[in-house]
């Protein structure tokens, strides 16, 4: 029961925490729309793959990272310059000619899976997302992470986040197949924008925790 129990929370924490769009989602759509499905897939495995250590090891040392302010601060710094990073790299990317190469062209030339490796990798921000929740679910007795009992959580929360992501894509892909003043502007203004939103919500977060 217990390891039944650890699937089920993992899989809708996990779930949940996919959808919101992030530079993950977007690569996704990217790879989708230009290489199909099954190189989907393999990049999806990438991303879960790295997932899967992370869960388990912020899950394994979640009292001990949260504590630790100096690595905390670099992992929140580093999220700014990233995210500042992916919006000029969409805007470039839309702005390019047909002649012009692109990062995006680049990377489609590799492995899906490699590209998820390395972007999952690059994805420091879930430590803090995965030692929080990690944290909330052990002391509030939902999970049971003795012995092999959390490798049920992590699987959980890998079908969780393969089925959330998954599902963002066909969601958003029904979108812009309906709507095509969204997809003109979509790489152009709407991913950079975001970007740029969410790199100044991690500036003030940075701010109100280690400066004010």
């Amino acid at each position: 029961m217990k390891a039944i129990k650890n699937i089920l929370v993992g899989f809708p924490v996990s779930f949940i925490g996919s959808i919101p769009l992030g530079y993950l989602n977007i690569i996704e759509f990217h790879i989708y729309t230009k290489l199909g499905i099954e190189d989907l897939i393999l990049y999806l495995f990438g991303v879960v793959f790295v997932e899967g250590f992370v869960i388990y090891f912020t899950l394994v040392f979640a009292n001990r990272l949260v504590n630790n302010i100096t690595v905390m601060r670099i992992i929140d710094v580093f999220g700014i310059f990233f995210l500042f990073f992916l919006a000029y790299a969409f805007y470039s990317y839309s702005n390019q000619t047909a002649t012009d190469s692109s990062y995006f062209e680049k990377y489609m030339t590799c492995s899906p899976f490699l590209i998820g490796l390395i972007l999952s990798s690059l994805n420091f921000l879930q430590l803090p997302f995965w030692t929080g929740w990690n944290l909330y679910l052990i002391n509030g007795n939902y999970i049971t992470s003795k012995n092999t009992l959390k490798l049920y959580y992590v699987a959980g929360t890998l079908v969780g986040t393969f089925t959330g992501m998954m599902g963002f894509i066909f969601f958003v892909n029904n979108i812009i197949h309906n709507s095509e003043h969204f997809s003109k502007h979509l790489f152009a203004l709407i991913i950079p924008l975001f970007f740029i939103v969410l790199a100044c919500l991690q500036g003030y977060k940075v701010f109100k925790k280690y400066i004010k």
